[in-house]
């Protein structure tokens, strides 16, 4: 399909991959081969993981890779950047169907991207104020957000408190976001965990994605791969307590083990079913 033009290629389609993405730098694409094998989907960086000077070849390297055009993602440099249209450019020669785009932030700069799938990466104060528009976007499947890219855009050092839980306006953008996709039928992506060694602070928050509605997270090297997975699983207890509650539905509301359940909470049930599997 090399030389296709986006137009031809197909429909927008439901964001259906995770849980785990893994990020892989665009101009390493030989670890794309690893990076599927280990993770759920990869995701090719030509932007923040690309020196300015190496952008061209990895552009080349992209095209000469022919990434699967099923679990592969290539995120492209941000609309307001003189990057943008030549990663469009490059993106013409492949099979790619799913485009992130790095501090999405104006609607009408996703134009260029019709017939892609597409996440906007909501990652500067405007973008994040700007999530609802995104997200209405016909061609956007899901949204996802970023927390240090948010904090510097705002002028300050850090995403985090000392304890590494995220300062009041990285949960406000991360909560922000969500909800922007679940509003238009989106799916949306956490954030990575850039502390790599912490598997208890990612698990935690994965955990927490996982309850709260995401669809996936975005990770930053292979041994976080299997903490996010485990993370995303519904345990024994829960899927028993779901698979239960299912059965014993015959519409109305009803008591379960001391619990009232009614239609939200049957929709949690088939939530954790579909999880795990």
């Amino acid at each position: 399909m090399s030389g296709a033009h986006p137009d031809s290629r197909a429909g927008t389609r439901p964001f259906a991959l995770g849980p785990a993405l893994l990020f892989v730098p665009g101009d390493r694409p030989e670890r794309l081969s690893k990076a599927l094998d280990r993770a759920d989907a990869a995701i090719l960086d030509l932007e923040d993981a690309v020196a300015g000077h190496a952008k061209t070849v990895a552009r080349e390297a992209m095209i000469a890779a022919d990434p699967d055009p099923d679990r592969v993602i290539v995120r492209v440099n941000g609309p307001e950047t003189e990057h943008f249209a030549r990663d469009l450019a490059a993106l013409a020669h492949t099979r790619v169907r799913t485009v992130m785009v790095a501090k999405a932030e104006d609607p009408a700069s996703l134009a260029p991207l019709e017939g892609y799938d597409v996440i906007a990466l909501c990652e500067t104060a405007r973008g994040v104020v700007q999530a609802e528009q995104l997200a209405a976007v016909p061609q956007v499947v899901a949204l996802m957000w970023g927390a240090e890219d948010l904090v510097a855009s705002l002028g300050g050092t850090s995403s985090r408190f000392a304890d590494a839980t995220y300062r009041d306006v990285a949960r406000l953008a991360r909560a922000r976001v969500l909800l922007a996709a679940g509003a238009f039928g989106k799916r949306a992506i956490d954030a990575v965990h850039v502390d790599i060694g912490d598997l208890e602070g990612l698990s935690a928050e994965a955990q927490d994605a996982a309850a709260s509605g995401f669809a996936a997270t975005a990770c930053i090297h292979p041994g976080q791969v299997e903490t996010i997975r485990a993370a995303y699983a519904p345990t024994a207890e829960q899927l028993r307590w779901a698979h239960g509650v299912l059965a014993e539905a015959e519409g109305g509301a009803f008591r379960f083990e001391g619990r009232m359940i009614d239609e939200p909470i049957l929709r949690h049930a088939r939530s954790l079913v579909a999880r795990a599997g």
